[in-house]
C-alpha cells in the first residue's frame, strides 16, 4: 500500500515523517526495502533535505496473516470502506479475533476472506457479545495514527430507570485473580463514562454512551456500579431473561482519514434484539 505526501517546507525527510505520525518501527521496516521511501519518484534516505513541493511516497510491503483461516460465511455487512480502512457492522456473538474455541468463525476470518489474507488490524476491538461499528486499518501507517482521531458512541440497554443524563467517574481494576472480570475500586485506573437516556419503559433505559477513557468492560462495569447493569450482562448482574447477550452496541464511529484528512462518520442501526425490548 502506498501513502503520498506533499512537503510544505524545507526540512529533513526524517523530521517530516515524524510530523506525519509515521512510527520509528515502520520507518525501519521501510528502510529494509529498496524504493519503499521515495521523493519525487526516486529512492531517498531519511536524511534527505526536502524542499517545499516535494512529493514523498511510502510503499508498505504486503503482509499477510498466514495463520488465519479465510471464511466466507457468515457474511458481515461493510458500513464503509476506502483505501485505508474498512468499517464492519459486527453482529453480536461473533468474536473479533480467533482463539482456541473460535478458530474460523470470527470477524478476522471473514476479513481475511474479503482481503485475501491481509493482516487484521482491529482499531476498536469489540467484545464477542457487543455489536456494531468495528474499524479495521489496512496498513501499519493507518493503524498507528487513526486511533488518535477516532470517536465512538455506544447504545446500552440498562435495567431499570436510569437518570436522564449523568457522568460516572470511578476507577476500574481487575477483580481478584480473574483474567476477565473487572470492578470499580479507588485504587483502580481512572475511568470516566458519560451517558444520556434517550428512551425508557417500565423495565429498561436506552442510553447513548461516550467514553473519555477506554478501560476493559468500562460501560458494563460503570452501569453495574450505579445499580443499572446492562440487560443480558450476567457477569455484572444483568438478567438473561429476555436477551442472550449483553445489550451493548457501537452505534457510530467518527474518524479522520490518514491520507486525505477527511472526516468520516459511520453509523450502525440498533439491532433487533435490543430494539424489541425498548420500543
Amino acid at each position: 500500500m502506498q501513502h503520498t505526501f506533499k512537503a510544505d517546507k524545507e526540512c529533513r525527510l526524517s523530521e517530516f515523517l515524524r510530523e506525519k505520525g509515521v512510527s520509528r518501527s515502520l520507518v525501519c521496516t521501510l528502510k529494509q526495502h529498496e524504493g519503499a521511501i521515495s521523493v519525487n519518484g526516486k529512492s531517498a534516505h531519511t536524511d534527505y533535505l526536502l524542499k517545499a513541493g516535494d512529493m514523498i511516497t511510502l510503499t508498505e510491503p504486503k503482509e499477510t496473516d498466514s495463520g488465519i483461516i479465510k471464511t466466507a460465511e457468515p457474511k458481515v455487512p461493510v458500513l464503509y470502506e476506502d483505501g485505508e480502512v474498512i468499517v464492519f457492522d459486527k453482529p453480536p456473538l461473533m468474536p473479533c479475533h480467533p482463539s482456541a474455541k473460535h478458530i474460523d468463525d470470527t470477524l478476522a476470518n471473514y476479513c481475511a476472506y474479503i482481503t485475501d489474507g491481509a493482516v487484521f488490524r482491529c482499531i476498536n476491538r469489540l467484545d464477542r457479545d457487543t455489536s456494531g461499528c468495528c474499524l479495521i486499518a489496512k496498513s501499519r501507517y493507518c493503524a498507528g495514527i487513526i486511533g488518535k482521531s477516532i470517536k465512538k458512541k455506544y447504545i446500552a440497554l440498562a435495567q431499570g430507570a436510569v437518570n436522564d443524563k449523568g457522568v460516572i467517574e470511578k476507577p476500574i481494576r481487575r477483580k481478584g485473580e480473574s483474567i476477565i472480570e473487572r470492578e470499580c475500586a479507588d485504587d483502580g485506573q481512572y475511568a470516566k463514562t458519560l451517558y444520556k437516556t434517550v428512551a425508557r419503559n417500565d423495565k429498561y433505559s436506552l442510553c447513548e454512551v461516550t467514553l473519555e477513557t477506554g478501560r476493559t468492560h468500562q460501560i458494563r462495569v460503570h452501569f453495574s456500579y450505579i445499580g443499572h447493569p446492562l440487560a443480558g450482562d450476567d457477569m455484572y448482574g444483568g438478567s438473561l431473561g429476555e436477551i442472550s447477550r449483553q445489550a451493548l452496541h457501537c452505534a457510530s464511529l467518527e474518524f479522520i482519514t490518514p491520507d486525505g484528512g477527511k472526516r468520516i462518520t459511520v453509523t450502525s442501526p440498533l439491532p433487533e434484539d435490543i430494539k424489541r425490548l425498548i420500543y
